[in-house]
């Protein structure tokens, strides 16, 4: 019998059975109806990193940073993909396998410590992310005081996160995935279309501005942009560890069924990698685009006037990009827009984090992660305390750029811990005849020394060593 909820009959993503097992698809348009995870990753990370950070960068360095653009979305996406496979082939989240890889300290690893650790910086990223929504919102209507002002802010903190903890307090897969994906490709749309018609309005850009960004500088005074950048933009360490949630609970794992060692199993295992390689890349375009975009129009608009986003004024900044190519009709557009990628990246990150947390507790002893009731009344209580907690961050910081940045910061040394924990398991765990390919080992090896390089960078920089940049 197939592992079902017995109120429900939905099946248990966590818990591999022979019964649930079904047979990958063979075409490319098959592939593309069971795409998911990584859209929603797609929707997490161009609301907080693109939209933030790398307008920022843009509007900071100019074209000069336009290659990090291209290496930072890339450079992740194999490791990333080698994470989701162990857990595909084992039916296990990214938070269980670095439980494993020693040394450990009492039930959990130092790589688990560590996320505990990152996560707390990231309370001010997401708070950055609220506060962004927030602001946006504040801008189009006021409600209470003027725009921007601190009554205005609160009214509409207390209601973006209501909104949000009553989307979610089911929080099925479905749900987040249908919240997030119409919003996130309407504000693509409506950005890329911007920064491909640049060219057409006084802030234009040409080959000239392009090969001058990849030319792999890093000018003076732009180097705390940059490492943030780098740990925000696409995929970072905790999307890559997300990701393996998503994938299970979307039913790759499940669907592949327990190794029970026979030939019929491991076909159907690399069919539905295949699958997740698919959806891998499809996130990575999603992300490399919009990131692209982003960068560009800070780069052509917002450089060469001197405005850097900073403080709750992010967004009116930001909206210079729209009102001094189009008018101020289309300051309402952005603003619009930015409620919404802004809120889809708040819906993605109140879904994904609760998991982590239980999950967490979980491998401390505190509940048993297979008793599907627990787990789930673990998620709910977290869905319901932790939004509010980010919330509260923004109101006493009220700076989301530099909330966001030290999220990204941290969130690039992390990466280094997911590194050695991916080449740890792949080692243990999976079967030989998987990591046979070798064109995926040798990109696997690129992305980790380029990854382990960057974070080791990113931390002696958060140390204050001087590197004379």
């Amino acid at each position: 019998m197939a592992t079902t909820d017995a109120h429900t009959g939905a099946h248990d993503p966590y818990r591999l059975d022979p019964a649930d097992v079904r047979t990958p698809p063979t075409t490319f348009r098959g592939r593309l109806r069971h795409l998911g995870p990584g859209l929603i990753l797609s929707a997490a990370v161009v609301g907080s990193g693109e939209l933030i950070t790398t307008t920022a960068l843009g509007a900071k360095a100019g074209f000069v940073l336009l290659w990090l653009v291209i290496v930072s979305t890339a450079v992740k996406v194999w490791v990333q993909m080698e994470l989701a496979r162990w857990a595909i082939l084992t039916g296990k989240p990214a938070l269980e396998g670095y439980a494993q890889v020693p040394p450990r300290i009492g039930r959990v690893s130092w790589i688990n410590v560590l996320w505990i650790l990152m996560d707390g910086a990231k309370i001010l990223q997401r708070g950055g992310i609220i506060g962004g929504t927030v602001a946006a919102l504040s801008l189009l209507f006021p409600l209470i005081g003027e725009p921007l002002s601190f009554p205005s802010l609160l009214t509409w903190t207390v209601i973006t996160t209501a909104s949000v903890l009553f989307m979610l307090r089911t929080n099925r897969y479905g749900v987040v995935e249908k919240a997030c994906f119409v919003a996130v490709v309407l504000f693509t749309l409506i950005t890329v279309a911007l920064a491909l018609g640049l060219p057409l309005t006084p802030f234009g850009y040409g080959p000239g501005d392009l090969a001058l960004g990849m030319e792999f500088l890093i000018p003076a005074g732009t180097l705390g942009f940059a490492i943030a950048m780098f740990g925000i933009t696409g995929v970072g360490a905790d999307e890559m560890t997300t990701y393996t949630y998503w994938c299970l609970e979307k039913g790759y794992a499940r669907w592949t069924g327990p190794d029970d060692g026979t030939e019929e199993r491991a076909r159907r295992a690399e069919g539905w990698l295949r699958v997740m390689r698919l959806d891998v890349f499809v996130s990575w375009l999603v992300c490399t685009i919009c990131t692209l975009s982003f960068f560009v129009i800070g780069a052509a608009v917002l450089h060469p006037q001197g405005l850097v986003p900073s403080g709750n004024e992010m967004i009116t900044t930001l909206s210079r990009m729209y009102t001094d190519t189009l008018g101020e009709w289309a300051m309402y557009v952005f603003l619009v827009g930015a409620v919404a990628v802004l809120f889809s990246t708040f819906v993605a990150s109140t879904a994904s984090v609760p998991r982590l947390w239980s999950n967490t507790l979980a491998l401390l002893g505190v509940f048993d992660w297979s008793d599907r009731a627990a787990r789930e009344r673990w998620i709910r209580i977290f869905t319901m305390a932790m939004p509010p907690v980010w919330a509260l961050g923004f109101l006493l910081v009220q700076s989301p750029v530099l909330m966001v940045q030290i999220g990204g910061i941290a969130g690039g040394i992390f990466l280094l811990a997911v590194v050695v924990a991916v080449w740890y398991l792949r080692t243990t765990e999976v079967d030989r005849r998987f990591r046979s390919n070798a064109l995926l080992t040798a990109a696997l090896v690129l992305s980790s020394v380029a990854v382990t390089a960057l974070a080791a960078y990113s931390l002696l920089d958060t140390l204050g060593v001087d590197f004379g940049g």
